[in-house]
């Protein structure tokens, strides 16, 4: 299944024949979402950094559209520069703004959030100062230009309206000063996302599980809520910028891309593939690219060798390793990711991350990890290589189910058939979500805590017979189970089981039913039963012959109380 290609068999003209009969045939997805984020900028702008650059900058700024300029000086002005800008012109072109310098101490203690149309600027303190109402009074700023070598807002991708420049740098100023003044009016936006709160494995009991759509958005646009008892996912459309790599870091699905659906890009690719191969193309190789890449290629007058088939992205993070390998057990050689300038650095790590987990899998299910590789930017010749391996199938990959664990499971279950599974337990990157739990036998009562705060089915009681079943396919490694359980019984085991036993439902843990001594009716386990004992054996109100009553079903316990308080009234008084 992993046979070398006879580089000569190939034909380019044949498979750019092919794939231009793809892009007749399929059209990739496109988002059908209505815009419905607007951004309403009437252009108070607030400009940060030294003095002398934000004179500079507001001196080109001043007559071109703006409500208003507002200076705030937070670093010094430079040594020694010689711009040939005379000072007291500089001064004279803009004393009639409004200005205010902070001090190196008062600078570090400045507070930006928002996003544009809404800046929020507050000084910390004992009394917080809000510099809007202070300076221009109103409740925010529009846009702000910071133009401090390290930026007032640390994040890696700055929100819609705070706009980051050097101002030394003499060939972007133009264009950036040009974009910025175009930032005043309306503007709509796609809300990229939406969030299924029932699958998410964030939180549940209190307890707090699942993190990574968390931990890999680069605009700090998710944020963890704490309410009166659970904690939830909350994604600002306002500051989302489409990136796609929490969608496809989550692994249950509870984050949805809507530009466009995961599921329909999935479905996109396999029937690519098959349209592909139907057309005479050979040996495949699907390229994730942006669309802004892909612009420029194509602006640029390149042409992709004929094997190369574009699956064109708002975002790389839109794509993550389980539509990589959906490509891979569809029939196609080889996946490579396009790496593009000025990626966010959370991005960059996610992407490696990705192609390390699929690599890892791969090599589990006996294929070649060489079918998955990042890209590097302008390296025509890793874009337009021929694959060294033949497809692993030329068969369609059908997936009907709509849950993203379950349709991944398919393709992961397909790559078996096609390799030679190693048959253990493989070391995945940290954080992945493949594993399995540990179940000490010994402590596990069968209370089912973790049943209840598992957000998939993989793990669910017994019945009718007190039993603890797991499925390790379905398993996400949020550790809520582990939290969760007062026996303090369980414990993860990281890793991807290259087994059929993956897949199958398993007993972590059984025992007897306890019988009600009343009735009869099994109502608990032996263990449950012992530890409850256990616990309340000091308590007074199951003190002496009324022990018996935790042997009793919930029914029978109610009676044997009203019992004892006929023939003795005063019998709860003494407790």
């Amino acid at each position: 299944m992993n046979q070398r290609i006879q580089l000569a068999s190939l034909d380019d003209q044949r498979n750019a024949e092919a794939r231009e009969t793809v892009r007749q045939r399929i059209s990739w997805p496109a988002n059908l979402t209505p815009a419905n984020v607007t951004y309403h900028s009437r252009g108070h702008a607030l400009l940060l950094g030294s003095e002398r650059d934000t004179r500079q900058a507001a001196r080109i700024l001043q007559g071109r559209g703006l409500a208003s300029l507002t200076l705030v000086f937070t670093a010094p002005n430079a040594a020694g520069v010689d711009d040939g800008v005379n000072d007291s012109d500089l001064l004279a072109a803009t004393e009639i703004l409004t200005t205010q310098a902070l001090t190196r101490a008062q600078a570090e203690k400045l507070r930006i959030s928002g996003h544009l149309g809404m800046f929020k600027t507050l000084l910390d303190g004992d009394e917080p100062l809000d510099l809007a109402q202070a300076l221009i009074e109103r409740e925010a700023f529009d846009l702000i230009l910071d133009l401090n070598a390290t930026p007032c807002l640390p994040v890696e991708l700055s929100p819609p309206g705070y706009v980051v420049m050097q101002w030394q740098n003499v060939e972007q100023r133009s264009d950036i000063l040009d974009d910025f003044v175009g930032l005043v009016g309306e503007f709509d936006k796609p809300r990229y996302f939406q969030v299924n709160s029932d699958l998410c494995a964030h939180s549940t009991s209190g307890n707090i599980g699942c993190t990574r759509c968390l931990d890999v958005c680069p605009a700090d646009a998710i944020s963890s809520i704490q309410g009166r008892i659970e904690s939830h996912i909350e994604i600002d459309p306002f500051l989302c910028q489409g990136v796609g790599s929490c969608t496809s870091a989550c692994p249950t699905g509870a984050i949805e891309f809507r530009l466009p659906e995961t599921r329909r890009q999935q479905d996109t690719l396999s029937a690519w593939l098959g349209a592909y191969r139907e057309a005479g193309g050979q040996a495949p190789v699907l390229r994730f690219i942006t669309h802004d890449s892909q612009d420029a290629e194509r602006a640029a007058g390149v042409v992709p060798a004929g094997h190369i088939i574009d699956a064109p992205l708002e975002e790389l993070g839109a794509a993550g390793h389980d539509q990589w390998l959906t490509a891979l057990a569809s029939g196609a050689a080889e996946v490579r990711i396009q790496l593009h300038p000025n990626m966010p650095a959370r991005l960059s790590a996610f992407l490696t991350d990705q192609v390390a987990q699929a690599h890892a899998l791969l090599d589990a299910l006996g294929h070649d990890r060489a079918r998955v590789k990042l890209i590097e930017i302008a390296d025509d010749a890793a874009r337009d290589a021929l694959p060294a391996l033949t497809p692993l199938t030329e068969s369609p990959l059908s997936l009907p189910e709509p849950e993203k664990r379950a349709r991944l499971n398919r393709v992961l279950a397909r790559l078996a058939e096609l390799g030679n599974p190693s048959g253990e337990r493989v070391a995945v990157p940290a954080g992945a979500a493949y594993g399995a739990i540990q179940v000490d036998s010994d402590a596990c009562t069968l209370c089912h805590a973790c049943v209840s705060n598992c957000p998939t089915p993989a793990l669910k009681s017994g019945g009718k017979t007190p039993a603890l079943s797991f499925l390790e396919a379905d398993c996400v490694q949020c550790g809520l189970c582990e939290q969760a359980c007062p026996e303090n019984a369980i414990t993860l085991m990281p890793g991807f089981l290259a087994s059929n036993a993956r897949e199958t439902r398993h007993i972590c843990h059984e025992e007897a039913a306890f019988e009600c001594i009343n009735c009869g009716k099994p109502f608990a386990t032996v263990s449950t039963v012992a530890t409850i004992k256990q616990k309340l054996a000091n308590h007074p109100y199951f003190a002496g012959e009324a022990m018996i009553r935790l042997e009793m079903c919930e029914d029978c316990r109610v009676k044997d109380v009203w019992k004892t308080m006929i023939r003795d009234p005063d019998a709860q008084l003494k407790v």
